[in-house]
């Protein structure tokens, strides 16, 4: 019988012990974190191959397009390391908990958005649910797997299965969303969650760090809405092709915010974000290259299905099959990063792996055309290779590169760089797309001044405009929209491309041995 009267630490160690002499109980309890989080990880891609039926549906302008996209894994990368030392604080098996219900409401709340504001505020709430289950799940393994060996099994289950649900995601919507529409994509979290939360109220431990750091309420509000005004600017200029008052204003006033907010870490006896892990060469460059790369992946896998759909008139499913040589080859990447880094050592493996993306990211680039899918495949299996290979060795260097009394504090940038680099990647890229889609889209005759601003906010606000125009007009209409956005994806892969190309060359430079007087230091 547990003692009541015994202290909160005793009957967590007490749970702890009877969870290590019960295999069954571990290995559920590693299904219930690794679930969670592959439905974290299909959600964040799940409504790339759905964006042109809902686009018709809540007619969102280029801008809300790209919060609808990305809003959920930008809330998710803000509130990772805040939800972790909560947890630390209350009770990780609370939290988690907490975060299911959160998660099933939030879902709930997106299938039945009828606005465009709805469905973002929705999205944002499902970020703020998954931070709240990814930030505790790692630290519950280390709680329940005690034996060396075990654990690190179950922690490398635990990171691949985000990325595997990342990677499923679009033949998961394509699925769903041409049977019964795109709210559907969501309403099909609402059963899974609630299998995970019955399961998880029986076999997840409850566990609380005894010495807990401080929770600092100002850190997070600075790193939430710098973040947010930096990239509300950024989505702005892309959506009004240039620059205003507001604009700048507002790319200002968040970046001061990001800036007050790392001198305020640096100053805190406990940070939030403890900066000096950064000041070790290798842990930066690796957490660079893991934000350019899963950022350039998230991206290519939601403008590749938008490209397949609006430009080669791609079903939902077909663009989603489309998509599963990228998928296999990037697990085929993620499995092979360990021989890979053997054979050519991690310096290498990260560089080559990286301009093999690049050259991928030129090669979609060069073929530019939908309609020779074939000429497509091997680029694209280049790119899930490389991908994988990096996204794996590069969180491996991350948690290398940090000291083992660190390991905590790296885990959870090595989480919050994956979730950074989605929400960056697309806000970024999805702007330049933006912009020269604009630029791209030719004059029509017959079309109004007014419906030709219309048919230049996105995709979709021209096929909306087609409705309204006779045949011969609205046929001209679709092929100067089909041809710009063509110009606007390629002109996406081809800076991606220099991006990855630059990110292997700092690797390659600065991934370097490190000098005995670095190891001294």
């Amino acid at each position: 019988m547990v003692n009541r009267n015994a202290s909160a630490p005793a009957r967590a160690a007490t749970e702890s012990e009877r969870l290590a002499a019960s295999p069954r109980r571990r290995w559920l309890v590693l299904a219930v974190v690794s679930g969670s989080l592959l439905l974290c990880g299909i959600d964040l891609t799940v409504l790339h191959v759905a964006v042109p039926s809902m686009s018709l549906d809540l007619q969102p302008s280029a801008a809300q397009l790209l919060w609808i996209v990305d809003v959920y894994s930008l809330a998710l990368a803000a509130l990772l390391v805040t939800c972790g030392t909560l947890g630390d604080r209350i009770g990780r098996r609370r939290m988690v908990l907490s975060g299911f219900v959160a998660f099933g409401l939030a879902s709930a709340a997106c299938a039945f958005s009828v606005s465009t504001g709805q469905l973002i505020a929705a999205r944002a709430a499902l970020g703020v649910a998954a931070a709240m289950i990814m930030a505790s799940t790692v630290a519950i393994i280390r709680v329940v797997f005690t034996d060396d060996r075990e654990r690190a099994f179950a922690i490398g289950v635990w990171t691949s299965a985000h990325s595997v649900g990342a990677t499923i995601g679009p033949l998961l919507g394509g699925l769903v969303a041409e049977q019964w529409g795109w709210s559907a994509v969501f309403l099909v979290n609402i059963p899974v969650i609630v299998v995970i939360l019955a399961v998880g109220l029986r076999v997840v431990p409850e566990s609380k760090n005894p010495v807990p750091r401080r929770w600092d309420l100002a850190s997070v509000v600075l790193s939430v809405t710098g973040l947010a005004g930096v990239v509300y600017a950024l989505k702005q200029a892309g959506e009004h092709a240039g620059v205003n008052t507001v604009i700048v204003v507002t790319a200002v006033v968040g970046a001061a915010l990001l800036v007050t907010f790392v001198r305020r870490q640096r100053r805190l006896a406990e940070p939030l974000l403890d900066f000096s892990l950064f000041a070790e060469r290798r842990f930066s460059t690796a957490t660079l290259c893991v934000i350019g790369c899963f950022g350039s992946y998230v991206a290519l896998l939601f403008f590749l299905t938008q490209w397949l759909q609006q430009v080669g008139g791609y079903s939902p499913l077909r663009a989603g099959l489309a998509l599963m040589p990228l998928a296999a080859a990037n697990a085929v990447g993620a499995v092979t990063a360990p021989w890979t880094a053997h054979r050519w050592g991690n310096r290498w493996a990260l560089t080559g792996s990286l301009s093999l993306f690049a050259v991928a990211f030129a090669a979609i680039a060069a073929v530019g055309d939908t309609a020779h899918y074939g000429m497509l495949l091997a680029p694209l299996l280049a790119a899930g290779y490389g991908a994988g290979v990096v996204m794996t060795l590069g969180a491996d260097s991350i948690m290398s590169a940090a000291q083992p009394e660190r390991s905590g504090e790296a885990a959870a940038i090595q989480e919050t760089s994956f979730e950074l680099g989605a929400g960056l990647g697309v806000a970024v890229l999805g702007t330049v797309l933006t912009l020269f889609y604009r630029a791209g889209l030719p004059a029509v005759p017959g079309l109004a001044p007014d419906q030709r601003a219309a048919a230049g906010e996105s995709f979709s606000t021209a096929e909306e405009v087609m409705t309204h125009l006779p045949a011969p007009t609205a046929h001209a209409v679709l092929d100067a929209a089909r041809r710009a956005y063509d110009h606007g994806f390629t002109a996406v892969a081809v800076i991606a491309s220099i991006g990855l190309a630059g990110t292997a060359v700092m690797a390659a430079v600065l991934l370097r041995p490190r000098t005995p007087g670095e190891r001294a230091a």
